[in-house]
């Protein structure tokens, strides 16, 4: 491990807002890939930043465990995290390989095209409104369809349940931002509020769906089994929580900061625009462009090396997927914002056993986003600069304002 020339603090949330961390990123792969960053508390976590430390810090799951929690500082309590064990994603082997069987059906190709069906209506529809007005704020009022459509799909629930996840799973992620949450008192508490909310409306569907027999998340995971005993309760509630962070988050803020990628380079969203059938490679670049989910962690089980730094048994190891996503020894002029890149294995959905169990369900959203604005005929240009989120765990943005180019 060497220093950096000036020193990173990767808890800063405001590094993120202001859209300077992809230079913190590029010094510290160039100068200490594998970095320590002290927290105020005394603590601190290891980073790893390379593109090949990452991957194989995924692949490594012997080594670097998942099962306390992904998020730094995000249980409810200190010491360990409350889903351990019980949510997919803070669950080590072979637990982990129990929970995603019983999991992997809820993302099936007939679930993916109804949830796409669905979107599409209301985006469709948001289209109309966005043409009619002139504009909208992107960020509020058109990619929050995304999830909210693939809700209402895999819960069973209406337009209002749905938004209403949306606001609390926002307001969970965005519990260090003004914009999302009162900023007041003790940030631990305020998260671990917010956290509560989502459970309490998912232990309240669950008691619901117990007495009706359902096709939805709910009900196939009522009747799924975890090494032949059925899903307990905090299973299902976690799981529930999990689905509906991931998917709200990914799909929504990719779609955010593709579409500020398409504004700020005219030129990919005119060939974009001059062939639709570039959209897949489009759809990869964005994911590898916005890397919305900026890092995982992990907890180092036993001591072990990364480039000959010694991680120590108990320390936590973030993964930095946004840094990754820009290493130059992986990708062909990182910073440029490329709709035909070829190959793309950027890390935005993880690797391994932990890669996202909804990957392709996100891909769909993005896929139905883009197809409408493209159908649209419309030009766009922003009317105003961007939000960024204050969060280093979610990149994503609190108000994007656009119009439509005459």
């Amino acid at each position: 491990m060497t220093a950096v020339s000036t020193a990173v603090d990767l808890t800063d949330v405001r590094l993120f807002a202001e859209n300077r961390h992809h230079e913190a990123f590029r010094r510290l792969r160039e100068e200490s890939p594998v970095y320590w960053n002290p927290c105020a508390d005394g603590t601190g976590f290891w980073a790893l930043t390379k593109y090949d430390d990452v991957l194989a810090a995924y692949h490594d799951h012997e080594v670097f465990s998942s099962a306390h929690g992904a998020i730094l500082g995000g249980s409810f309590r200190k010491g360990g995290d409350t889903a351990s064990g019980e949510m997919l994603v803070a669950s080590d082997l072979p637990r982990h390989r129990m929970l995603r069987r019983a999991m992997q059906t809820l993302f099936n190709p007939t679930t993916v095209n109804r949830m796409a069906n669905r979107i599409r209506v209301l985006l469709n529809r948001a289209v109309i409104n966005i043409r009619d007005a002139g504009g909208c704020d992107f960020a509020l009022e058109f990619a929050p369809l995304l999830p909210i459509g693939a809700l209402m799909t895999l819960f069973g629930i209406g337009h209002d349940d749905a938004r209403h996840i949306v606001d609390l799973t926002r307001k969970m992620v965005g519990y260090r931002d003004a914009a999302l949450s009162d900023l007041s008192g003790d940030e631990r508490i305020r998260l671990a509020h917010a956290q509560s909310e989502i459970l309490e409306f998912f232990a309240d569907l669950l008691e619901e769906r117990r007495a009706n027999s359902t096709d939805d998340v709910i009900g196939l995971l009522l009747r799924s089994d975890v090494n032949g005993e059925g899903m307990s309760d905090s299973q299902i509630i976690y799981n529930c929580m999990n689905i509906a962070v991931g998917g709200n988050e990914t799909s929504s803020y990719t779609t955010c900061s593709g579409f500020l990628a398409l504004l700020e380079n005219p030129g990919e969203w005119h060939r974009l625009r001059a062939d639709p059938g570039l959209l897949p490679t489009a759809i990869e670049e964005m994911l590898r462009w916005s890397s919305t989910n900026a890092y995982v962690q992990r907890i180092a089980v036993r001591d072990t090396v990364v480039r000959h730094t010694r991680i120590a048994a108990g320390d936590a190891v973030t993964l930095w997927n946004v840094s990754a996503n820009r290493d130059p020894e992986q990708f062909l002029e990182p910073d440029r914002f490329d709709i035909t890149r070829t190959p793309n294995r950027h890390l935005s959905f993880g690797y391994g056993i932990h890669r996202c169990i909804g990957a392709r369900a996100g891909n769909a959203e993005i896929n139905e986003a883009f197809t409408a604005l493209l159908r649209s005929g419309l030009d766009f240009e922003l009317k105003d600069d961007p939000t960024r989120l204050h969060s280093n765990f979610i990149l994503g943005f609190t108000s994007m304002p656009i119009e439509v180019s005459a």
